[in-house]
């Protein structure tokens, strides 16, 4: 038997359940970069252009403060293995793209586009979107304007600061992967 009364079987290690909660921050005197913390692990992060808004608008800037969760991983297949993760997966296709149009019926929600149609684009020539983890900001309602394709991505050299989204190195994006899941918290400011 092990410590919870139940066979050894049916127990799942901690270290291989999702996290609760994870905790984005800003820097001190650095409101474009920032700290993720999740469990004992502490990550360096790129934040918006704009650092982190309780009113966050389209075109802003701004990473939204608030407390979100993620909705699915969004991976591009052609470049990475399947990553580990708690979350619901979906390869990156090159139709795939994201509204960010506030005056479109399909606002902040992901879209198919044919080439040169509009939106924001996840197969990207650089890395930024090879994982991208979906958060419901704006999804409950949507409001027109109020921001689009807020996601956890990958981070430009240097934490360079995003349009709105939280960046990551790709060794500390799959160690989140490994450890998020559908209900974890994603507590931002």
């Amino acid at each position: 038997m092990g410590n919870l009364g139940f066979p050894r079987a049916y127990q799942t290690p901690l270290r291989d359940r999702p996290l609760a909660a994870i905790a984005i921050h800003a820097a001190a005197g650095r409101p474009t970069q920032g700290w993720l913390v999740a469990g004992a692990h502490n990550l360096p992060v790129a934040l918006g252009r704009g650092g982190i808004k309780a009113n966050k608008y389209e075109g802003d800037g701004g990473t939204p403060r608030g407390t979100f969760r993620p909705i699915r991983l969004w991976w591009r297949a052609d470049r990475h293995p399947r990553p580990r993760t708690h979350l619901p997966v979906q390869a990156i296709r090159p139709t795939d793209a994201w509204s960010e149009d506030p005056a479109d019926r399909h606002y902040n929600q992901a879209v198919t586009r044919a080439p040169g149609d509009n939106g924001d684009r996840l197969t990207r020539d650089d890395h930024l979107y090879d994982f991208i983890i979906e958060i419901d900001h704006n999804t409950r309602p949507r409001i027109a304007g109020r921001g689009s394709a807020v996601f956890l991505h990958l981070a430009r050299e240097k934490f360079s600061p995003t349009a709105g989204c939280v960046g990551l190195t790709r060794g500390a994006m799959l160690r989140l992967l490994a450890r998020i899941g559908p209900k974890t918290k994603i507590v931002i400011g």
